[in-house]
């Protein structure tokens, strides 16, 4: 923090003029009332920086929690979302010091990208009432609600309403073509303010009396009768917390230079934050990708300028909310469509849908589970369709070929030996995983293998064996072994062998007392074999491997 404080100070500073508008609004949105928005980016933006493990990281109140927290306001009214908040907060301590942080890396991308355009989405269509000006119909999903809207703002038309959202939304996306770095935000916000006192026209409503200063910390909010009714939406609280934060943090790190945030302690600092912010009337918080990305490119270098961030807001809070209060809700409501728009990242939509077909299919699956259920659901069944999709890519990767015999024959031999060998032995190579996902389409095939006295199974090409796997295998030469014919094994790896012997698979592949290092070494073995019984003739010497 000492190194550069100049250019942590302004980051800082450009970071709250942006974050001024998004905290109002999406205070707004929550259904706690624009106070509470501001209390959570004083609270929580201060402690996240003080305890997260990003040196860049910016936190406050963010659309994707606003999308999670509609429901509970209407289910719990503000005390439940209160509660959520801390409960939330201490699920998320603990999944630090279960170092949890770590596994945020096995998202795939495809969700991440279809989790982001869904909320985009979500977020647009919460602001239709706002941006429409009209009364919030009722309603759970925002489509019933945003369709609803329409037809109210159809009857009764609000022209100056729907007038101040797209105005503010078309400076803050053509102003941030021209000019990236200046916040437009806040200049359509004081724009729409300005005008809107001069000209008073009818249908701007404002948003209200905001008190000059953060609440006195109480817990008066808290019921210990509805803990275990809310201990569900926590978990979809702190799950979202979770994964947008270290979402926020990798997008940091990506951007700045030498930066590597470290994932448990993140999530205790969103956890510490968390606890804290209800306490002031403030609503669940995370970080947020799009304050974090204008404290990199401003120039931050340190906690500094998140904290100074948070120090700026709580001097508006105390020094300009009647200022404050004076912003039309239109304003905000154009803000956060703005906000939304630019939180579809086009190029990289369509790289990720051109890549592959699962690619897209996750992707478009994650965003419409997003829209019609909600994020945490989505993001689960990105998972599993993601995983399900991965799973039918590495198992199509496992095959097993049949080799040319001679190439694994030790020493020499004449064509008469060779062909009587041929006649008796078959040698097979397994490649890839020999697992529950794709043992059984190809181990099945071993089963049927007719016309042979031997199978040699070269194995040193498997790269893994689940239980599965291995009881798959087990069968199949279990029922070769009922027709006759014997299977020995080669190049069998010690972790590999360890699951064999687990399920009992290991000694039927073991007809002479052993396996074989190498597939050589086996058919050498089954040369002897066939020589000592006088099966057939096998002239000259045997040669080791």
């Amino acid at each position: 923090m000492r190194r550069n404080p100049r250019r942590d100070l302004l980051a800082g500073v450009t970071v709250a003029i942006v974050a001024l508008p998004l905290a109002l609004g999406f205070g707004v949105s929550s259904g706690l009332g624009a106070e509470a928005g501001l209390a959570t980016a004083v609270v929580a933006g201060a402690l996240a920086a003080l305890f997260g493990g990003s040196h860049l990281q910016v936190s406050g109140p963010t659309g994707a929690m606003t999308v999670v927290l509609v429901p509970i306001v209407a289910a719990y009214g503000p005390g439940g979302v209160l509660t959520v908040g801390v409960l939330a907060g201490i699920l998320l301590i603990g999944l630090a010091l279960l170092r949890a942080g770590r596994y945020m890396r096995y998202v795939p991308a495809p969700v991440v990208e279809g989790f982001t355009l869904g909320i985009a989405c979500v977020i647009a269509l919460q602001q239709v009432p706002g941006a429409l000006g009209v009364p919030k119909p009722e309603g759970e999903k925002v489509l019933v609600v945003a369709w609803r809207a329409a037809g109210e703002f159809a009857k009764a038309p609000n022209w100056t309403a729907l007038g101040l959202a797209a105005g503010v939304a078309a400076v803050m996306l053509l102003g941030a073509r021209l000019r990236p770095t200046v916040p437009f935000s806040i200049v359509a916000v004081i724009a729409a303010t300005v005008a809107v006192e001069v000209f008073e026209p009818s249908g701007a409503r404002p948003i209200g009396a905001l008190p000059s200063g953060l609440p006195v910390p109480s817990l008066d909010f808290l019921d210990t009768a509805a803990l275990g009714s809310l201990l569900a939406p926590a978990v979809a609280v702190a799950a979202l917390a979770a994964l947008e934060s270290l979402l926020s943090a990798t997008v940091a790190d990506a951007m700045a230079a030498g930066q590597r945030h470290d994932p448990d302690r993140e999530l205790f600092g969103q956890g510490v934050a968390n606890l804290a912010a209800p306490l002031f009337g403030g609503v669940p918080a995370t970080a947020a990708i799009a304050r974090t990305a204008v404290n990199v490119r401003t120039g931050a270098g340190s906690r500094l300028a998140a904290l100074t961030h948070a120090a700026v807001l709580a001097v508006i809070v105390f020094a300009a909310a009647p200022l404050v209060s004076r912003i039309p809700l239109a304003a905000l409501a154009g803000v956060l469509v703005a906000t939304a728009i630019r939180m579809v990242e086009v190029g990289a939509l369509r790289a990720m849908a051109r890549a592959t077909r699962s690619d897209a299919a996750v992707l478009v699956l994650t965003a419409v589970a997003t829209l019609v259920l909600d994020l945490v659901q989505a993001v689960i069944i990105g998972l599993v369709v993601a995983g399900a999709l991965a799973l039918r890519a590495v198992a199509g990767q496992a095959r097993m070929d049949r080799l040319e015999l001679r190439a694994e024959l030790p020493g020499d031999h004449g064509e008469e030996e060779y062909a009587l060998l041929a006649e008796h032995i078959v040698v097979y190579r397994i490649d890839g995983p020999l697992f529950f996902a794709g043992a059984h389409r190809f181990l099945l095939e071993l089963s049927e293998v007719a016309d042979v006295r031997v199978v040699v199974l070269r194995m040193s090409r498997v790269t893994t064996v689940d239980a599965t796997g291995a009881l798959v295998l087990k069968d199949a030469v279990q029922k070769l072994a009922r027709r006759g014919i014997t299977v020995l094994a080669s190049g069998i790896r010690p972790g590999q062998r360890r699951t064999l012997e687990a399920v009992g698979a290991l000694e039927p592949l073991r007809p002479y007392g052993r396996d074989y290092p190498t597939t050589p070494e086996a058919v050498a073995a089954v040369r002897a074999r066939l020589r000592d019984a006088g099966t057939m003739p096998v002239p000259g010497e045997v040669s080791g491997a």
